[in-house]
């Protein structure tokens, strides 16, 4: 058993400073919890890396309204959750059930969306109440290349291009 939690901990040692030295990620931070799988990070990327396409069609409408030329609304990114894997690791159904099941939408320390905000803008509901549970799985590979594909928790249509 030790040597899956060595191998769990080099997996995430591996993707952390990937995260933060080759993609510029900051607040990174592991995350355990009895009921996860293994260890999960979580931190902020240097740009906003998802737009849920339900989202993308509010924040253009939003756009189209206030007819500023051109200047769109500045989309920040969010603090977001990580899953190190090997490229080996054979993963079930039930057992990225049982992540995003462990998991809330939102990372620890991540910022508020209150009621009135998602009043005045419907676009930031995507933000908060209405943000799914997604995951960012870093595959890494022998070589200790890490690549990066978003999984989410239940359907999500495709975003327009």
């Amino acid at each position: 058993m030790t040597t899956l939690n060595q191998r769990t901990s080099a997996l995430t040692a591996i993707v952390l400073n990937n995260l933060q030295h080759q993609h510029d990620w900051t607040a990174l931070h592991p995350h355990t919890q009895p009921n996860l799988p293994r260890t999960l990070l979580y931190g902020l990327p240097p740009k906003r890396l998802y737009v849920h396409p339900d989202e993308q069609v509010e924040i253009i409408r939003a756009e189209k309204e206030m007819g500023n030329g051109g200047a769109g609304i500045p989309q920040e990114a969010e603090l977001e959750w990580v899953l190190p894997l090997h490229l080996s690791e054979k993963w079930s159904p039930a057992q990225f059930a049982a992540v995003f099941d462990a998991l809330d939408a939102r990372p620890p320390r991540s910022r508020e969306i209150t009621k009135e905000e998602e009043e005045r803008s419907p676009w930031l509901a995507y933000k908060g109440s209405r943000r799914g549970k997604r995951v960012l799985l870093a595959t890494v590979q022998d070589d200790s290349t890490v690549t990066y594909y978003w999984m989410h928790d239940g359907l999500v249509k495709p975003r327009q291009n």
